[in-house]
């Protein structure tokens, strides 16, 4: 896969997967849905890297990295279809949107990373502002909407610890042979999960539009996505990945309203601004503050 169809297969499927989780969850128990979409990504992984005689490495080093990875999977798509519930997917791909910041913090904390500048402090607040504002028109306590607002926030969490884990392990391996591994290791945790959550299989109940939602996810939302996500996480840099999470919650956020009949108003608009306004200052702000400060300098000597 050439890097710029990965960059835009990551960049679409990530702005649609907040919907299908919603889609897929409305008639399928939410982790039987995940775990359906797990078994079809890895079995389909599975027959590709077969096919292709792609290695799938199992020493002490790659099972951490498929470990490291599984944490993001399991974590992240447990709680989001949990989350699912409660928020609209909008909200769910905003909230997501945060990932870039959370993972700084967790960087400086785990990786030793470089102190955390005064303007990424403030861009954090502000995007934080706007979330609560987003949060202050869609979430009542009454409704147990907070139950969802907590576990997309569980969700963040775990997959920016898994990426900035992933990051202490230098390991060169296929993509495909780090989804697949991943999968592999993630997936019998979701058949756990659905044990012990739920445990029924009432397939009567399941309704086309869920099923099919749970198929696009399974190919397109895992393997595919997982797939060209770890290409661009090799071939490009940071800050250019982090584009996506700009873009995705305007796209998440347009087709929740558009095909879900999602509340989309000034509130949740200006929230979102403000979200997208932190992340955009905490990605450039840095870089921007200093090209003034220098152009400044040179003026002054002049």
């Amino acid at each position: 896969m050439s890097v710029p169809i990965a960059y835009l297969a990551v960049l679409l499927i990530w702005s649609t997967t907040p919907l299908g989780i919603v889609w897929s969850s409305e008639s399928i128990n939410p982790t039987m849905a995940v775990l359906l979409r797990m078994l079809i990504a890895l079995i389909l992984g599975m027959i590709v890297i077969k096919l292709r005689s792609i290695t799938l490495p199992w020493h002490k080093k790659a099972l951490k990295l498929y470990s490291f990875s599984a944490l993001g999977i399991f974590g992240g798509m447990l709680f989001s279809y949990m989350a699912a519930g409660y928020l609209s997917s909008g909200v769910l791909s905003l909230v997501f949107g945060l990932s870039p910041v959370i993972s700084a913090i967790l960087a400086r904390k785990i990786l030793a990373e470089p102190q955390i500048s005064l303007t990424k402090k403030l861009s954090m607040l502000l995007s934080l502002l706007g979330l609560a504002l987003v949060c202050s028109d869609n979430l009542t306590l009454e409704n147990d909407a907070i139950y969802g607002l907590i576990f997309v926030l569980l969700a963040v969490f775990f997959f920016s610890l898994s990426g900035v884990l992933v990051k202490s392990i230098s390991l060169a391996i296929h993509p495909l042979a780090t989804t697949v591994g991943a999968l592999s290791v993630a997936t019998p945790l979701f058949f756990i999960s659905w044990l012990i959550l739920d445990g029924t299989l009432p397939v009567e109940q399941w309704q086309i539009k869920s099923i099919l939602s749970t198929l696009y996810l399974g190919i397109f939302g895992s393997l595919i996505g997982f797939y060209a996500y770890f290409t661009v996480l090799q071939k490009l840099t940071a800050s250019t990945v982090t584009l996506i999470t700009l873009i995705t919650p305007v796209i998440a956020l347009t087709l929740g309203a558009s095909l879900n009949g999602e509340l989309l108003n000034s509130t949740l608009v200006i929230g979102a601004f403000l979200v997208l306004l932190g992340l955009s200052i905490y990605h450039w702000g840095d870089k921007l503050t200093h090209k003034f400060f220098m152009k400044k300098t040179e003026l002054n000597r002049r």
